[in-house]
């Protein structure tokens, strides 16, 4: 489904860290350059899975219509914002200590998450990328939500998603494996792809 893009001066971009695994492989597929993309989420309070909005460099995505129907009170969301952005600068310095993040500037970037539930993490990836102004922005995943798909597609120029099943829960669900990744992970996949 990306096929179409190789050679197109593409750089692949994996949402550190569930969606570099992914990544890897279209970087692969590609033979286009892989780098990562720290994006942090906002978790409700009670479900930190469910996010309420998403953080990344210079960029900042909420969902106030999710945030007023949980009732979640601004104290509470302010230190979720402020630990995700802790954690969020701790990985960065992780994963940039040896090395420069890949220029985006006039690229088609391809950003690749291992599936979109919110889409928090990617509308935040998306904006966070236009700062570095590349010629496109396209999200790719293997599975999304019908509504998180519909969303990205008005902020992206090209939403590619393999399958958008009307019944959605969880990214997970449609996995048969799905362990976390480490930040050695990480850093393990970024350095194998230096190798093709």
């Amino acid at each position: 489904m990306l096929q179409h893009l190789r050679g197109d001066d593409v750089v692949v971009l994996g949402l550190a860290r569930g969606g570099m695994a992914v990544a890897a492989e279209v970087a692969h597929e590609l033979k286009a350059p892989l780098d990562v993309l720290v994006v942090r989420k906002i978790g409700a309070p009670g479900n930190p899975e469910f996010a309420v909005g998403a953080i990344a460099p210079g960029a900042r995505v909420m969902d106030d219509r999710v945030i007023q129907m949980l009732g979640v009170p601004e104290p509470i969301l302010s230190l979720a914002v402020e630990h995700a952005a802790t954690e969020l600068r701790d990985r960065e310095q992780r994963y940039f200590a040896r090395r420069r993040p890949i220029s985006l500037a006039g690229k088609t970037v391809i950003l690749v998450d291992d599936g979109l539930a919110t889409g928090s993490t990617a509308a935040a990836a998306v904006a966070s990328v236009r700062h570095q102004q590349p010629r496109r922005v396209i999200v790719a995943v293997p599975v999304g939500s019908v509504e998180a798909v519909a969303h990205l597609q008005s902020l992206a120029d090209e939403v590619v998603c393999m399958a958008v099943p009307s019944h959605f829960s969880a990214v997970g669900q449609w996995y048969q494996q799905f362990e976390q990744l480490t930040d050695g992970d990480v850093l393990a996949l970024l350095e194998a792809a230096t190798l093709y």
